[in-house]
């Protein structure tokens, strides 16, 4: 089966010369959960954005579903830019329609879909995310959970290969979090989550990769990632005062 995403020898560097990335290997397959970790400036960022080709011009391949992200194929960009669906942090960076189904539709539609597989398409992704009843509701009267709910909605509307969540529980409630953490793991995409929520990413995501100075430092399970103190120690991560890793692997 192709893999959803082929990372191969990817290096870049700034304009003003700063080197982001030093010959990133990563490969994930189809239907896989995956944590992204790393202190702040280890290019994880710049990482997802080669994924859909928003950053581009440094050395080595990235892959989608076996597709590669070429600048230049302006066709091929456009369906990797549908297959790789990015949830930024601030749901407000997605939403800016009238209502709730209006920004729902806005990507597909964008495409050229429309009508009843358009409707379907909006009723499906918000009613995965628990919000159909607010379709018609502005998004701004939404509490900011329901809105980054229906941030993940916007996306799942393009029916997307890859769900790329950038620290998807942050300034979220318990409740909150919890309640996005179920519709997370009931989804049938694979993804890719960014985050410094060491605990959200031993819940939702088996494997785990940390990026650290531009290069993977570390890739497996994310019980045995989590468990190495020293592993976390030395690329600035910490647990919670007593967070378990292990708990999950039993489980």
């Amino acid at each position: 089966m192709t893999p959803s995403l082929e990372v191969s020898g990817l290096a870049y560097a700034y304009p003003d010369g700063t080197q982001a990335l030093y010959g990133v290997d990563v490969t994930i397959g189809k239907g896989e959960r995956v944590a992204l970790l790393g202190p702040n400036g280890a290019g994880k960022t710049t990482l997802v954005l080669h994924l859909n080709g928003i950053l581009h011009g440094g050395l080595g391949t990235v892959r989608v579903g076996g597709l590669t992200v070429d600048p230049k194929d302006r066709k091929g960009l456009r369906e990797i830019r549908r297959r790789v669906g990015i949830v930024f942090q601030d749901p407000d960076d997605q939403l800016f329609m009238p209502t709730v189904r209006e920004d729902v539709a806005f990507g597909p539609a964008n495409l050229g879909v429309g009508g009843a597989e358009l409707e379907r398409r909006v009723e499906t992704a918000l009613a995965r995310v628990g919000m159909l009843e607010v379709a018609d509701r502005p998004p701004q009267h939404l509490s900011f959970g329901q809105r980054r709910r229906v941030a993940v909605a916007t996306v799942l509307a393009m029916e997307p290969e890859i769900l790329v969540l950038d620290e998807p529980s942050s300034n979220l409630d318990p409740a909150g979090r919890r309640e996005l953490a179920e519709i997370l793991l009931g989804l049938d995409v694979t993804m890719l989550m960014v985050t410094h929520d060491l605990p959200y990413a031993a819940e939702l995501c088996p494997r785990s990769l940390v990026l650290s100075g531009g290069v993977i430092a570390a890739d497996g399970p994310t019980p045995e990632v989590l468990g190495d103190e020293a592993l976390l120690r030395a690329h600035r991560l910490e647990l919670p005062y007593g967070f378990d890793p292990a708990f999950f692997a039993r489980r």
